[in-house]
């Protein structure tokens, strides 16, 4: 097939970071594994902090006019088969690719669409509408949570959904055998205001109840707000610290490989990407049973969650993965195992295929 791809929220080609702009690449390489052709149509960004006024205005207009460009250059170029719109919700709405689909006859599918009715109300309103439009018109909605799916199905009981398990390449993180140091601990995640710093802060203060237990912790990543974040650990030793800053992928893999438990809270986490690479490398995870969190992380089996905010929960995780060497070996393992055999582009990419032959019928 010949794929349109839009993130409305963050192009793939977004000069800055995120679990947002890696998801939208995953999918674009795992449905060309599977043989397709995938253009990303445009670089609009419809997201809004407030869609109202001037803005709304503004976003109106830049929306048609992408509608026209696509419309003239498919008119003289061809159409693709369908279209692909990776994460609308209320704030980043796909205002382009319904409009094109009933224009040009086109499949509309969407992926990781999310939906709360509580945003029905005020200046979110519209955006709301614009989301349903698109997720009752899509011949499928691809979830990868059970949570998204759900929240979608309040919204739209007659659409059309399947699961999918969220994805890595995981080859950077299988390159090289674990070589866990006891002891050390690491994470990964942007420094940035919302749920990011909530995670730092509580993983700083699970941290200070730890002082009896040996322990060192990397931390990879960088942002707008990284002094804030440093001084969220200012109470602990600073030897015990080491700040990596924002490394390469390979890069992480290697501070991945050299630790022995990985540690993220995870607060308002969608499901965490960061996660699976960890375990990829072979590490134990230690975050909390929020949102999608659960889906890549097995309590028990890769990893520990705990109930959201208990601080105290959340320390004594740390401890048990920092403390019973046995256990932690076996989740070690277990974890590896998991995203080489549930959660790899290549079993992805063998997914979607199948879903696209299921529901798009001829045309894929």
């Amino acid at each position: 097939m010949k794929i349109a791809f839009y993130a409305p929220l963050k192009s793939p080609n977004h000069p800055v970071p995120s679990g947002d702009r890696l998801m939208a690449r995953l999918l674009i390489e795992a449905l060309e594994r599977g043989g397709h052709t995938v253009t990303v149509a445009s670089e609009l960004r419809s997201f809004s902090s407030d869609p109202t006024g001037k803005e709304r205005e503004r976003t109106d207009r830049e929306a048609d006019a992408e509608v026209e460009r696509l419309s003239q250059l498919w008119s003289l170029e061809g159409a693709p088969d369908a279209w692909f719109c990776y994460h609308p919700y209320y704030k980043a709405p796909d205002l382009i690719g319904p409009q094109l689909a009933r224009r040009f006859g086109l499949a509309y599918l969407t992926a990781e669409a999310s939906y709360s009715r509580r945003r029905n109300q005020g200046i979110w309103a519209r955006n709301q509408d614009h989301l349903i439009e698109a997720v009752r018109a899509a011949a499928v909605n691809i979830c990868f949570t059970r949570r998204d799916r759900n929240g979608l199905l309040e919204g739209v009981p007659d659409g059309r959904y399947v699961l999918v398990r969220p994805f890595i390449d995981p080859a950077p993180f299988l390159a090289k055998e674990p070589r866990p140091q006891p002891g050390r601990l690491a994470t990964v995640a942007m420094m940035r205001a919302g749920d990011k710093m909530e995670s730092y802060r509580m993983l700083a203060a699970a941290l200070v109840r730890l002082p009896h237990v040996p322990w060192t912790l990397s931390i990879v990543g960088d942002g707008p707000l990284r002094d804030e974040a440093t001084s969220l650990f200012a109470a602990l030793p600073s030897e015990r610290i080491t700040w990596h800053g924002q490394r390469s992928t390979q890069e992480v893999a290697e501070i991945l490989q050299q630790s022995c438990a990985y540690v993220w809270p995870g607060t308002g986490e969608a499901y965490g990407l960061a996660y699976l690479e960890a375990q990829a490398a072979g590490l134990p995870v230690a975050a909390q049973a929020v949102a999608g969190v659960p889906e890549v992380v097995r309590h028990g089996e890769t990893g520990l969650l705990t109930p959201a905010g208990d601080v105290g929960a959340y320390a004594a995780a740390l401890e048990r993965l920092l403390t019973e060497s046995d256990e932690r070996d076996r989740m070690a393992k277990a974890a590896r195992r998991f995203v080489t055999e549930d959660c790899s582009i290549e079993r992805a990419a063998r997914r979607l295929n199948d879903i696209l032959h299921e529901h798009l019928g001829a045309r894929a």
